[in-house]
């Protein structure tokens, strides 16, 4: 089973079976590592020996359901690889639906746009959205990890509580060319947790990707 497979089945609602132990499967491209938790079931996708990963995650000494995202396995895996850590990301999905989104966008198309050049070091096949007019709105897709289709959205303070980060977060999931549309939000970003599930993204678990320095 790739990553993929395990992404593809979790959008349609089919998780890896809550025993408490932990996959561990090769990484999809040299870019991609880190670590999926689902419930009671954690994914680490590197290149590293997966003899490692288990010696590594038994040495933790904490529970087997927490051990994948215990900051001592995480540590010992930006160690191991030479990557970073920002923040461990609730990960939602969300169906794609029909017809053009209901918001008027205006596709940025100069690739050396801050946003663009941005989302490139995470993302493949970028394209990036503003709200038409001078409304403060961004709308980012792209392909991450596993190559799935991922959302980012950024909406300026000053226009905020307008209802224009869900009118974003919905426009997402007109415009991805997929089955289904990921994003990944900070759990203490509560605005943007609420912004997410109000536009009909579900919580499927959580994720920490490990970033090349």
């Amino acid at each position: 089973m790739t990553l993929r497979d395990i992404l593809d089945a979790a959008a349609k609602g089919v998780f890896p079976a809550p025993d408490g132990t932990t996959t561990v499967v090769p990484q999809m491209r040299e870019r991609d590592a880190g670590v999926l938790a689902f419930t009671a079931h954690t994914v680490v996708f590197t290149d590293e020996p997966e003899e490692w990963v288990r010696e590594t995650l038994a040495a933790t000494d904490c529970d087997a359901f927490a051990a994948s995202m215990n900051a001592r396995f995480l540590a010992a895996f930006m160690d191991r690889t030479g990557r970073s850590h920002d923040t461990i990301d609730l990960l939602t999905v969300a169906s794609a639906l029909p017809g053009e989104p209901p918001l008027a966008l205006r596709e940025i198309r100069d690739r050396e746009h801050p946003r663009v050049t941005r989302a490139l070091i995470h993302r493949d096949d970028v394209r990036v959205w503003e709200a038409a007019g001078d409304t403060g709105g961004v709308l980012v897709l792209g392909r991450g990890i596993g190559g799935r289709w991922e959302a980012a959205i950024e909406v300026d303070e000053d226009v905020r509580h307008r209802g224009l980060g869900r009118q974003l977060a919905v426009a997402a999931r007109h415009l991805v060319p997929e089955e289904y549309v990921w994003s990944q939000q900070s759990p203490g970003n509560a605005r943007s947790v609420r912004v997410f599930q109000a536009a009909g993204y579900r919580p499927v678990g959580s994720e920490a990707l490990m970033l090349r320095c």
